[in-house]
């Protein structure tokens, strides 16, 4: 494919990594030095100029763009990119990556004939909010073609091994020791895994609660810790499902627009000093959630140990980095992916994805999930399919609402979904097998 990406930060970057593999990528930005330091380390087509001018795009005219990535770090700067690039260049596809979120969502998309717009934001703010649903889960994933869920859980230190069979759910991954494997049917469930389960969202749910000791089933008091937009996207969602929100933040400016934006039914803390004596000075230690939303990783991960501490049992860290994902499942941290990498993932997932085949990453992208439906109007339909024999790899289908192994031929009915669980590094085999169903 022809990419153009508009914007050389941190998102453009890694965009212009995973896709300068097998495609030929142009990288736009104002700024030269961010266009060196990709030129430096990617096979890519730097080109300096302004994304907002129809002139710098008059290089590719003659050319078929597939696919153009607005992802600077300012909305009108990439809706408006959206707009010179279609007036100039034929482009099959635009994908704009927009911070601020507006319910006009649809009509603006339509007027500029985007493909898909990216709120990041809202994105990881409603990953939060999410687990309030799920009070003993550490992630839950949503798909379009089903009810079914894909929810992981940490299993507690003193939960004896055990072995979990059931019809209306399937164990799709579990990461052990930082190693992330799919098990057969048999495997034992330890102490400390990390375990997907993927079905039935109210069979999975009581298996979580006998797995995961800890955590409590209701969830009411929230901290936020970090008062900036994403710490006040997250506190938005919570006083949507009526929840008690405290919002700790340092800056005595963000504590003021925090409390504007909020309009006041938030619980603003302001400190001056990051110290641990915070938790009880603020009564924070009786919070049923805390969640670390800055910028800074480390910062999170240390402010979610003190929360730990303080006896906070469920505690959340916003993942802006790949490189600390690891550690923060290490230490029991709940971890939901920060406004960064949820624009990159979601991207990466939508650019993978087809009309006919659905494909998201899981496990800190160590595993991906595809799911194919058989449409009516499809030629799978009356079809026989064998099933997929490579390692570390589950698959199933799922026909009036009920879930089957894969282990056998079956001709395909009609609405029936495949769905297929495979280890990242395997995953090319996986893909190949169910796009040529």
């Amino acid at each position: 494919m022809n990419i153009i990406i508009a914007g050389a930060g941190k998102v453009g970057f890694n965009l212009a990594k995973t896709l300068s593999i097998g495609h030929n990528v142009t990288v736009i930005d104002k700024n030269s030095q961010a266009l060196d330091r990709i030129q430096e380390s990617l096979d890519i087509l730097p080109l300096r100029g302004d994304v907002e001018d129809a002139n710098t795009y008059k290089s590719f005219t003659g050319q078929e763009i597939d696919l153009f990535i607005a992802v600077t770090n300012i909305d009108n700067v990439n809706l408006v990119s959206a707009m010179m690039v279609d007036a100039t260049l034929h482009v099959k596809r635009k994908f704009v990556r927009v911070q601020k979120y507006f319910f006009q969502e649809q009509i603006i998309q339509k007027k500029l004939d985007i493909d898909k717009v990216i709120f990041p934001l809202k994105l990881a703010s409603r990953a939060v909010s999410s687990l309030l649903k799920y009070p003993k889960a550490n992630n839950v994933k949503f798909f379009k073609y089903t009810p079914y869920k894909l929810i992981s859980v940490m299993v507690s230190s003193i939960t004896l091994p055990q072995t979990i069979h059931s019809d209306v759910f399937k164990i799709v991954g579990i990461e052990r020791k930082k190693d992330f494997f799919i098990p057969d049917e048999n495997i034992e469930i330890l102490p400390n895994d990390l375990v997907y389960f993927f079905g039935d969202e109210k069979e999975i749910k009581q298996v979580c609660q006998k797995l995961d000791l800890d955590n409590m089933l209701d969830i009411q008091k929230c901290v936020v810790f970090g008062g900036g937009e994403l710490g006040i996207e997250i506190a938005r969602e919570l006083l949507k499902v009526d929840k008690d929100v405290k919002l700790v933040e340092k800056d005595l400016k963000l504590c003021e627009i925090a409390d504007e934006e909020l309009r006041g039914k938030v619980s603003i803390i302001n400190y001056k000093y990051g110290s641990h004596d915070i938790f009880e000075d603020e009564g924070l230690e009786s919070a049923d959630i805390f969640v670390a939303a800055t910028n800074n990783d480390e910062y999170n991960i240390i402010k979610c140990l003190e929360a730990k501490e303080s006896g906070i049992k469920k505690v959340v860290a916003i993942n802006n980095e790949m490189e600390y994902y690891n550690l923060m499942h290490s230490l029991g941290i709940v971890v939901v992916r920060g406004p960064k990498m949820s624009a990159y993932n979601t991207i990466m997932e939508e650019i993978s994805s087809t009309g006919v085949v659905i494909q998201k990453s899981y496990c800190g992208a160590k595993a991906v999930v595809f799911m194919r439906k058989v449409f009516p109007s499809s030629k799978l339909i009356d079809k026989v399919i064998k099933p997929l024999h490579v390692k570390e790899s589950g698959v199933f289908y799922i026909r009036e609402n009920v879930m089957h192994s894969l282990k056998e031929k079956i001709k395909l009915q009609e609405n029936d979904l495949i769905v297929a669980f495979s280890a990242v590094k395997i995953s090319s085999k996986v893909k190949e097998w169910i796009y040529e169903l």
